[in-house]
């Protein structure tokens, strides 16, 4: 079979795009999480929210604060680790797709599909515009690349010659 995707349409490419350029993201938090481990992390939410201007009287921003200023190093060594892991799977998928493998199709079927039940399931406890834009977008990506992937099988299988025409009697 052959490895390559071929003449990639132009919404695999923006996929793997998205995906790689995502995982450079999250490559960097990562870098950051560790390289702040031992620092207040609540000092630092405090100061991004002076620098941008924010109420930290706000609910949302006043909650936020509280929940980073309970983050010990040791959890934010274990979610630093997790971001890495994330960052390495997007960087697989997107590099995949970027550079046309047929594997990275499946792969990122496979890897964004897992994640589709616990989206859900985030969806129904506490339904939030972003939650919602991301199962979509997430539910949007398995589904093109699986009509993509059967489009492709449809299409080689009625490319292949008939070895001969049956004798007419």
């Amino acid at each position: 079979m052959n490895q390559n995707v071929g003449k990639s349409p132009w919404i695999l490419q923006l996929i793997g795009a998205f995906k790689f350029t995502s995982g450079l993201l999250l490559v960097a938090l990562g870098i950051g999480l560790f390289h702040h481990e031992k620092d207040d992390l609540g000092e630092g939410v405090d100061h991004i929210v002076a620098a941008l201007k924010l109420d930290p009287d706000n609910h949302y921003i006043h909650t936020a604060i509280e929940k980073v200023s309970r983050i010990s190093p040791k959890q934010l060594r274990l979610i630093g680790v997790g971001t890495f892991l994330y960052a390495l799977l997007y960087l697989v998928e997107g590099g995949g797709l970027l550079l046309k493998r047929r594997w990275a199709e499946y792969f990122t079927i496979i890897a964004t599909g897992v994640f589709i039940p616990l989206e859900v399931y985030e969806v129904a406890r506490r339904l939030t515009l972003i939650r919602v834009g991301v199962l979509a977008i997430n539910i949007a990506i398995v589904a093109y690349l699986v009509y993509q992937l059967w489009r492709k099988r449809r299409d080689e299988a009625g490319s292949v010659d008939d070895p001969a025409p049956a004798p007419t009697a």
